[in-house]
């Protein structure tokens, strides 16, 4: 595999921007293998993680903290029942000045969902909004979770949602997000595009949606990166990770 060109690394610009390296990447309940998953994760350097699928019935808290401290991160939000799977890691240099966990209505017979959500500051530049989630496979209720992802933001907020949606682009709830949000790999392509399945990626469910504030520098599945490799990628989880770089604006006035 061939080596991407550099991702845009962290930190503040000087205009009173700062630049953050955002992963996404949906763990199978740690059932994997762990060390692979850890390495692949360390390996692209994020400032933010949106995890789906982190352990919800056994120990989750213990489980989550367990990831976050293998990885160099902590807890930001979400993990175990607080959001139903989705969950936020990040750099100690992250604060969190406000937490959003929601746990969503549920259809008798299917998964309980929900979205991890943190109001954070990096240094500094302006607050952002940050949402995991991991969306239904039923097509109404997932169309349902879809409208409500908005909701996450308050009023003039920027910020992202990153996850797995279940969902390919030409759907109905990602044509929807399309239209309000900026679909990351689209605005900046970098990298590979499918996410699923590792050994033979061939389908686009996983992304990552910016507010038009934001400004995508560099989106897509790390192929070729530095650290990362292919046996890796397969060992460590059924999705490929999402890597993104977003420059989050200054402070205003």
């Amino acid at each position: 595999m061939s080596r991407l060109p550099p991702l845009p690394e962290s930190g503040p610009g000087p205009d009173g921007s700062r630049t953050v390296r955002v992963l996404s990447y949906n763990v199978r309940s740690l059932r994997d293998d762990r060390a692979a998953l850890v390495r692949v994760i360390r390996a692209c350097a994020p400032d933010v993680v949106c995890v789906q699928e982190s352990p919800r019935y056994w120990r989750p808290e213990g489980q989550a903290a367990w990831l976050a401290a293998r990885s160099g991160l902590v807890v930001l939000s979400g993990g175990g029942r607080a959001a139903a799977g989705p969950l936020l890691l990040g750099r100690l240099s992250v604060d969190v000045l406000e937490v959003r966990d929601r746990l969503l209505p549920k259809t008798r017979g299917l998964h309980a969902r929900g979205f991890a959500t943190a109001r954070v500051r990096i240094g500094g530049c302006a607050p952002f909004t940050v949402t995991s989630c991991h969306l239904s496979l039923d097509p109404d209720e997932r169309l349902r979770q879809f409208a409500l992802l908005p909701e996450q933001f308050g009023p003039g907020e920027e910020g992202f949602v990153a996850g797995d949606f279940n969902e390919h682009p030409d759907g109905p709830g990602w044509r929807r997000m399309s239209e309000a949000y900026q679909d990351g790999h689209l605005a900046a392509p970098w990298g590979g595009t499918n996410t699923s399945v590792p050994s033979d990626p061939h389908q686009r469910i996983d992304a990552l949606f910016a507010t038009p504030g934001i400004e995508v520098l560099a989106c897509g599945v790390p192929h070729g990166l530095p650290g990362v490799t292919q046996p890796d990628l397969v060992a460590a989880t059924d999705h490929l990770p999402l890597l993104a770089a977003v420059r989050i604006p200054a402070v205003r006035g």
